[in-house]
């Protein structure tokens, strides 16, 4: 059997999960391929680390992962991310991806070239900080003179590196399924003009929910519904959440004044912005945005025999504390679509 792990932050977790299925059902994994989060749960694995990884994540609380995160404003990513790679390096040692006993593939993204890079030689600690370089958020590698991204940026699940395996099936585990409750896919029309709250608040609601906690979209709905003036937002410089940690990296911490009136930015006949909706959270929805059509191409030209999808709004992108919940999702989704493979 060979895996292809995508990439999707913290909800890469589910990985883990589906790993555990396919163990417990005796299929051999005979190559993996993973971007992003994908490529670390996948290097572990190959490692033969991967018991001690899920041990380790199952303990980490919320303040653990602000400390991990290691947030530094300044830095072409808001955050290094080297705190959790050297827990890794810890895990790995100095294992090159050559020596692994089950063929292995980290995929990254060239910036420069603007294509992507296969990573299947070399430290695979260096491999996996290339392939989780999140733009914007997580700070790019240079490596032999590529500036080199996340990548998920152009292969959300990598099919292709496991297309010389020797595998009776491929699996693919995408990281990035429709929001539940929300349509996708096919192009939508609106109008431009302001309709009644009413009318799409159930749309907004499974929308937003992938991103921002309840508290936030019910204050925005609430305060649309009121037409209330501007909302003051105080500048908290301590982040002790995850919540707080996104704000903080995308430098602003609130909503953007009164909906449907002048503003000062210009924008007339808006709607307030989220409270949570900083340029971290922006970012990410953009990401999201074209990887959900890049994954649909993908698949489409190296289609899995079977694939488990994660939807968007499982978890967000930073939450690396909630590792227990996502592990049971990824065995639930694991054993619904290998059951329906007949595997």
């Amino acid at each position: 059997m060979a895996l292809a792990l995508g990439s999707g932050g913290a909800r890469g977790y589910a990985h883990i999960g589906v790993i555990q299925v396919l163990e417990e059902r005796g299929h051999e994994i005979v190559s993996v391929a993973g971007s992003s989060m994908g490529a670390v749960v996948g290097g572990l694995y190959a490692a033969g680390a991967l018991d001690e990884y899920t041990a380790w994540v199952r303990t980490l609380r919320q303040r653990d992962v602000v400390r991990l995160l290691d947030l530094k404003l300044s830095a072409p990513g808001a955050i290094r991310a080297e705190k959790i790679l050297a827990r890794v390096r810890d895990l790995l040692g100095d294992v090159r991806i050559e020596d692994l006993p089950i063929p292995y593939t980290a995929v990254a993204t060239d910036l420069y070239a603007r294509k992507e890079v296969w990573f299947q030689r070399g430290p695979v600690d260096a491999a996996i900080r290339a392939s989780i370089a999140i733009p914007g958020v997580i700070t790019p590698v240079m490596l032999n003179g590529r500036l080199l991204a996340d990548g998920g940026i152009t292969n959300p699940v990598p099919i292709a590196p496991t297309a010389s395996a020797q595998a009776d099936v491929t699996v693919g585990v995408s990281l990035g399924g429709e929001t539940r409750g929300l349509e996708g896919g096919a192009a939508v029309t609106e109008t431009a003009e302001a309709r009644p709250v009413e009318e799409w608040t159930d749309r907004f609601k499974a929308g937003a929910a992938q991103l921002l906690d309840r508290e936030s979209v019910r204050s925005l709905l609430a305060r649309l519904r009121a037409a209330p003036g501007p909302v003051e937002v105080e500048d908290d410089a301590d982040a002790d959440t995850v919540e707080e940690v996104e704000r903080a990296a995308g430098h602003e911490n609130g909503a953007n004044g009164a909906g449907r009136r002048r503003r000062d930015d210009g924008l007339d006949d808006f709607d307030d912005l989220p409270s949570g909706m900083g340029k971290m959270a922006v970012m990410y929805h953009s990401l999201d945005a074209m990887q959900s059509v890049l994954v649909r191409y993908r698949l489409a030209g190296y289609p899995p025999d079977v694939l488990i999808t994660v939807p968007r709004d499982a978890c967000r992108s930073l939450e690396f504390h909630r590792a227990e919940e996502m592990i049971a999702l990824g065995r639930e989704l694991a054993e619904r679509e290998l059951d329906k493979a007949g595997l």
